[in-house]
């Protein structure tokens, strides 16, 4: 397909009845946004990120894809931020409880990497994982639609390869777009993972692609995975479930704000606080779930006071889930290397850094006290 393609793509899911949420250049930063019939994603963009650092670059060259995730993950549209779980009603005999929200949308991911597409797996299993399953996740969840864009190079923040969760998705899409860019010549390789994917690709004109083609968009994402120079050790889920009480943690604890940023541009981080409103009558209430962290010192409180009151207890909380823990609820790690934490720490804590340190000095004194 032309580069020029993804118009005629993007038309089609909305002619579907989805709502194409894409990328879109807002505040110098790449963000998710809702797509109207006739948008195109951005072209001529590249990125540059580092620990606490992210500059969004314009390039002259007309490339769709060369920049890779932003501050948003598609997690928002999926789990919103603030949403409202219930409501209920003073009747003569009681209250009448129900969920009076908007019926779920149907959204079209466009443009999610390899990454995105493994949070959104694991997600799934945090929201219904067989025995607890969230309706108003669920419902949302089937029926969206992924457009997956394999990812042809990585900044400096990605370990996504060390992972097992990219450059390029192994599953979880229904369309799949792999950018070729070289010599003067461009196109996009598309292919279906489903048969939803299928019967949209019907509509579009497309050529067969040619063996050649299917060879350089292999290359591409191997050249995206040799470029990621951080590594998370394979056996990290030991190393910190072992060491939960290394003196690393008070280092890392003296630099921590406790902002809780890490959490919020994460694409798997779950955690909620439930929050209870009445009207000024009392005849109504609701019950609102909006995110939280575990960097918050009320986020582990109960009755007699907080749990993990020193933010170096809070990003052990954190890490230590993320990485081990997670493996015990949900049978896989909870990072899928994309990197954000990394990028938009205000200090730059590195979540890989941070492990590999443990790991190679797990002789060091023992935390006391």
């Amino acid at each position: 397909m032309k580069p020029e393609g993804t118009e005629a793509l993007i038309r089609a899911l909305i002619e579907d009845g989805y709502e194409v949420i894409g990328p879109k250049v807002i505040a110098q930063a790449m963000l998710y946004e809702p797509y109207e019939a006739g948008e195109t994603p951005p072209a001529g963009w590249t990125d540059e990120q580092d620990g606490g650092r992210y500059r969004l670059i314009a390039r002259d060259d007309g490339k769709l894809f060369d920049y890779v995730v932003g501050p948003q993950g598609f997690k928002r549209y999926l789990f919103p931020p603030r949403e409202k779980l219930w409501s209920a009603k003073r009747t003569a005999d009681g209250f009448a409880v129900g969920r009076d929200g908007a019926p779920a949308k149907a959204y079209a991911f466009f443009g999610a990497r390899a990454c995105e597409v493994a949070a959104i797996g694991i997600q799934d299993r945090v929201f219904d994982n067989g025995e607890f399953s969230d309706p108003t996740y669920n419902a949302r969840r089937a029926k969206a639609f992924i457009v997956s864009v394999d990812c042809s190079r990585s900044a400096s923040t990605c370990f996504c390869a060390s992972m097992g969760t990219g450059p390029a998705p192994e599953a979880g899409y229904d369309i799949r777009l792999s950018e070729i860019f070289e010599d003067g010549h461009h196109m996009l390789l598309v292919r279906s993972g489903s048969e939803a994917g299928a019967a949209i690709l019907e509509k579009l004109d497309l050529k067969k692609a040619k063996k050649a083609d299917l060879e350089k968009a292999d290359a591409n994402s191997r050249r995206a995975a040799e470029m990621q120079t951080r590594v998370m050790p394979d056996d990290a889920r030991e190393v910190l479930a072992r060491n939960m009480k290394h003196s690393h943690w008070v280092e890392v604890g003296k630099r921590c704000l406790g902002c809780g940023s890490c959490t919020m541009v994460c694409p798997t981080c779950f955690c909620a606080a439930m929050e209870d409103v009445t009207g000024l009558d009392p005849d109504s209430a609701e019950r609102w779930r909006q995110w939280d962290t575990c960097f918050s010192v009320n986020h582990s409180f109960i009755h007699g006071g907080a749990i993990r009151q020193e933010a170096w207890s809070r990003y052990r909380q954190w890490i230590t889930h993320k990485l081990s823990f997670w493996h015990e609820q949900f049978g896989q790690s909870g990072c899928v290397g994309c990197g954000r934490c990394i990028t938009w720490c205000p200090v730059a804590i590195d979540i890989v850094e941070e492990t590999r340190t443990i790991r190679d000095s797990e002789k060091t004194e023992a935390l006391h006290g």
